[in-house]
């Protein structure tokens, strides 16, 4: 089938056949409907109420359908900068190091979202560095992403059935994995936001069993969880641990006054919680030491101290050009970056504009709008309260930021969809004349959103905004094709003069001078004279990626 008609199939028309199809069949034929559909949420309801099963099952599907489907959607290729910077972070601690040194030919190697003074290193926060490097020593950073995309969606359901019934916990659970967890750039890719996701939803989850019975369990996972938050996505986990900190305290000075109990909450979860948070900030400390120089300076501030130009925030300017050694770092971050947001009435339009696009070709499907009677009810669940307000919050804070990520609300990922099973339980209790339409609409909603990934899956799409799936597959190509001939190899990689600045070939591994292959800038003169010096036995190669031309530049010395 032709894409084009796969992307209309996708589009509001299938919802509209699927809800006609689905209502219609609950008005004529109610008792009929409801006996066939009841069948399946019955089996999804004893399921759900199996608690850890839930869970478990969750898990493990997940991990299972990926797999399954790699023929369509293969192991991805890194292709944006953040990518590579975490894949640089992951390989870093698998070689037992914090930073790497500096490198003395540092401006042949230098590319975006990598600091070189005083360490070689990611400017990221270290935990997608980590969970990358778990994959890697499993056989394939991917594999970490994998298992961070499982758990997620399985820590999602986990941390539900703390604020809702367990059957709409595990719903859930089941719409985070299909919409994050199969077709998405948070699965496909090695930049998503499964890992700040599965810190919000731990904190979520121990906080909703604190309230109800203190425990060292949940104390310590409290304290893991707002650890993955802050070493993850810093800048939003601020807006998320607002609600949830002031929750917390009025929780303590409300059900806590007398004296003994109040020593089994500080016992509980005050003490391991902040000798967790203690020791994380000790660890955070050393690591922006080895990477930065100064305990107190993240590598993302230094980095944005050195390089960004662009606006941050939606009140702010750009700031004035500066001069970079390279044209591919002068084109982005002075033209691209600064371009960007001029904090004009018409661009911060477009900002917001960009933002909702973004997100909601990553978390909703067309069908959606169906949704739109049941969110009406949200402001009656007084239980359901403080995931909506962690889930505000962030928002806030990300409607602060000029940059559009999705991933940038992974903190309340658990909240949105956890605001989607509630508004689907609240569509559920509509009826029409007595006939269930409002569960004939929930079953159309659901379906949509199976067609939905699947079309994305039969169009081998690994993201429906182009940010996961295959990458620069020429530089991949080029690297296999290296790795399999004898000898080590340069790559002097040299752009045309309308080359994409999105499309970087200039990364490198932890230990660059070990690596078999190694990327560089073709910078002609006295720099490549002595990257030529500095590698006599390795085999130079010239790229031209606009062209896709690959030649010999010099053959190692000890063969001429």
């Amino acid at each position: 089938m032709d894409s084009s008609v796969l992307t209309w199939l996708t589009e509001p028309a299938i919802t509209i056949l699927l809800a006609l199809a689905f209502g219609l069949h609950a008005i004529f034929m109610p008792r009929r409907s409801e006996r066939f559909f009841g069948f399946f949420e019955r089996v999804f309801s004893r399921l759900a109420a199996h608690k850890l099963l839930a869970v478990s099952v969750l898990f493990f599907l997940v991990i299972a359908l990926r797999l399954a489907l790699l023929g369509w959607l293969p192991v991805p290729n890194p292709g944006i900068h953040d990518e590579f910077s975490y894949l640089l972070m992951g390989d870093t601690f698998v070689h037992g190091r914090l930073a790497n040194p500096f490198h003395p030919l540092w401006r042949s190697f230098e590319t975006f979202h990598v600091l070189w003074f005083p360490a070689y290193a990611s400017k990221y926060p270290p935990a997608q560095g980590l969970v990358l490097a778990l994959g890697q020593l499993l056989g394939n950073p991917w594999i970490g992403v994998l298992i961070s995309a499982a758990a997620m969606a399985a820590a999602f359901v986990w941390t539900l059935q703390a604020w809702m019934p367990a059957r709409w916990a595990f719903l859930a659970g089941v719409l985070a994995a299909l919409r994050l967890c199969v077709a998405s750039y948070w699965m496909n890719s090695y930049w998503g936001g499964a890992v700040a996701a599965v810190g919000g939803a731990l904190v979520l989850g121990a906080f909703g069993r604190i309230r109800r019975r203190p425990s060292l369990a949940m104390g310590i996972l409290l304290g893991v969880g707002v650890a993955i938050l802050f070493n993850s996505r810093p800048y939003e986990s601020v807006f998320f641990c607002i609600p949830v900190g002031a929750a917390l305290l009025l929780w303590f000075w409300r059900e806590y006054k007398q004296a003994e109990t109040r020593r089994t909450a500080l016992r509980l979860v005050v003490l391991p919680a902040s000798i967790i948070l203690l020791f994380t900030g000790g660890l955070m400390a050393r690591y922006n030491w080895r990477v930065t120089g100064h305990a107190t300076l993240p590598p993302y501030a230094y980095d944005a101290r050195l390089h960004d130009r662009a606006a941050m925030f939606v009140w702010q300017t750009p700031k004035p050009a500066i001069h970079y050694d390279n044209v591919e770092m002068e084109k982005f971050y002075n033209q691209y970056e600064r371009l960007s947001y001029d904090r004009s009435w018409a661009m911060l339009e477009t900002v917001f504009q960009d933002k909702w696009e973004h997100c909601s070709l990553a978390f909703l499907w067309p069908a959606c709008w169906l949704l739109v009677p049941g969110v009406f009810f949200l402001y009656r669940d007084a239980r359901f309260r403080l995931p909506l307000f962690t889930l505000l919050t962030v928002l806030l804070g990300y409607c602060l930021v000029v940059w559009p990520g999705p991933h940038y609300i992974a903190p309340a990922a658990a909240a949105l969809f956890a605001v989607l099973a509630q508004s689907i339980r609240h569509l559920r209790t509509i009826r029409i004349f007595g006939r269930p339409v409002g569960a004939a609409l929930s079953r159309a909603l659901l379906l949509a959103l199976v067609v939905d990934v699947s079309l994305l899956v039969a169009q081998r799409l690994g993201d429906s905004q182009g940010w996961g799936g295959w990458g620069l597959s020429d530089r991949a190509d080029l690297l296999h094709d290296l790795e399999s001939k004898p000898g080590k190899h340069v790559v002097l990689v040299r752009y045309g003069p309308e080359h994409s600045v999105h499309e970087e070939w200039v990364f490198n591994a932890a230990d660059i001078d070990a690596s078999k292959v190694i990327w560089a800038r073709d910078l002609p003169g006295e720099i490549n004279d002595q990257l030529l010096r500095y590698y006599p036995d390795r085999t130079i190669w010239l790229a031209l990626p606009d062209t896709n031309e690959v030649s010999v530049f010099r053959e190692p010395l000890a063969n001429r």
